[in-house]
């Protein structure tokens, strides 16, 4: 019988009592591992983490809170290889696509840890100056930002179990906040090793980092006022967290991320061959194939001038048709599979969805794989469509297929694909693709009210940008309406989440005496 891992929770490894769910190898179809959190007692693991852990690290100054985020960065880099061997059987990513996930979860751990150190050997925050409230500012108000004394639950996606847990994890830990990370099932091995790792090695305070690599009942039902929870994944799961009386009625400080249809624009007055026309063209075809599409920040709709769409069409599809596709073990296979039967079954029927109102430009689901059985293997080719009548197509603004598959959508001009680029209802990222500064700064703006980020690229960024779905620490991750309404990472922003903002009114003395 497979291996069970263990929880970690009330400041010790603990397995749980039920058979546990099997997680398999999305190529090969072969076991690996178990997880199972049957059993588990958890009103004692939040209040251990509440209780013990919580004051520990408030003890701490932010300083030293960096240290623990630094030392965990190279705890994780100490052990990189065994975690890219994890994400191969578990995930079945290749190793750039791993490393998106692994590399970026240490990168971003770093970059916290430095803005941490930044921050000093202080425990409070001072939020602004000072507002006299009284003649001669004898009686003033001053904003402070202290951590919430409570926990952290953060319920994470399938697609990044290392930097889903340490994206939300670093400014948790950094505010002072302890953390119990609820992994998604399916591929739960990643994040349940990494957390091994660090609590094996003493380098965090008891109960500081807890895992949950199973079941997620009563979770929900465990959180009290002070507490907050994450979530990224599904409108409908969102919707359920937030329905949940621990939100509705406890006031529970919710972040959502979830669904997500985000575009790729290329600019009107663009012709075949510019060069921001081909930064579009190798843009899409990237975000279609990186981690074999599963990104939240994926593009799902490429709008282009009418004009353009054959000449589009063409050019994505030249290139897609030079993706290999099969078992990521295999020297030359550029996209591996998606993390489960469920969710190949879940594009294909996606597919399906915006079949009646789309034409198949690209399909990559007739080339043969490489290395892998297409009745076992979760292996999709990419697959382009097309939406000719872009206004007629509601389900292309409507359906994200979380996988390799975009659809091209012609547009008539700038306000119609603002328009349209707008349909997606609040989306994570929009790009857009031009040689003129003005015309693409004004794009943006115009977009900025329904995207979280708005990332522009033009010939003088070619080799600079980040790249479309590519999320930094330093910029603001979430986005409005279907998007979740959340807001993650953004610098020293995401440190708000996990503090309270309280006004002290006082003398100009007693607040001297904060020690802000």
């Amino acid at each position: 019988m497979t291996e069970l891992l263990a929880n970690h929770v009330a400041g010790r490894w603990q397995q749980g009592t039920g058979p546990g769910t099997v997680l398999t190898d999305p190529v090969l179809g072969t076991a690996l591992v178990r997880v199972d959190a049957t059993g588990l007692d958890l009103a004692e693991a939040f209040a251990f983490a509440r209780h013990t852990a919580a004051p520990a690290l408030r003890a701490m100054t932010y300083r030293e809170r960096a240290a623990l985020l630094a030392a965990v960065a190279q705890r994780l880099q100490a052990h990189r290889d065994s975690y890219y061997e994890i994400a191969t059987a578990n995930s079945g990513t290749v190793r750039n696509d791993s490393a998106v996930d692994i590399d970026g979860a240490i990168f971003t751990l770093g970059q916290y840890a430095r803005w941490g150190e930044a921050l000093g050997d202080v425990r409070v925050l001072r939020d602004g100056d000072a507002a006299s409230l009284a003649r001669e500012a004898a009686f003033v108000s001053q904003h402070v930002q202290v951590p919430r004394h409570g926990v952290a639950l953060c319920i994470n996606a399938f697609n990044f179990p290392a930097w889903g847990l340490w994206e939300k994890a670093a400014p948790a830990l950094l505010s002072g906040v302890p953390v119990i990370v609820k992994p998604a099932t399916a591929t739960a091995w990643l994040t349940q090793r990494m957390v091994r790792d660090v609590v094996d090695a003493g380098l965090l305070p008891a109960g500081a980092l807890s895992v949950i690599a199973g079941s997620s009942a009563g979770l929900m039902d465990a959180l009290q006022p002070l507490d907050v929870v994450t979530f990224t994944g599904s409108a409908e799961t969102a919707a359920l967290i937030r329905s949940h009386p621990a939100v509705a009625q406890r006031s529970v400080r919710a972040n959502i991320e979830a669904d997500s249809l985000n575009a790729a624009l290329l600019m009107p007055g663009e012709v075949q061959g510019s060069d921001a026309f081909g930064l579009l063209v190798r843009e899409v075809v990237r975000e279609m194939t990186a981690k074999s599409g599963q990104k939240c920040t994926a593009i799902r709709r490429v709008l282009v001038p009418q004009a353009l769409y054959g000449a589009v069409a063409d050019a994505v599809a030249a290139q897609l048709a030079q993706v290999s596709v099969g078992n990521p073990r295999s020297e030359g296979v550029r996209m591996g599979s998606l993390a489960s039967r469920a969710q190949l079954q879940s594009v294909h029927d996606g597919i399906a969805a915006l079949g009646a109102c789309t034409e198949l430009l690209h399909d990559g689901r007739l080339q043969p794989l490489v290395d892998a059985d297409p009745q076992v293997a979760a292996c999709i080719g990419p697959v382009l469509l097309g939406a000719r009548d872009a206004d007629a197509a509601a389900a292309v603004h409507d359906v994200e297929v979380f996988g390799p598959v975009a659809t091209l959508v012609p547009y008539r001009d700038l306000d119609h694909a603002l328009a349209l680029a707008h349909r997606g209802q609040g989306s994570l990222v929009t790009s857009l693709y031009g040689s003129d500064d003005a015309a693409v700064a004004g794009a943006a703006l115009s977009l900025a009210a329904s995207q979280g980020r708005v990332h522009v690229v033009t010939p003088a960024v070619a080799k600079a940008h980040t790249g479309h779905g590519n999320v930094m620490p330093m910029s603001q991750h979430g986005g409005p309406g279907r998007a979740g309404g959340g807001a993650e990472l953004g610098g020293l922003r995401a440190l708000d989440f996990y503090h309270q903002r309280s006004a002290i009114q006082a003398s100009p003395a007693v607040v001297a005496s904060l020690g802000l």
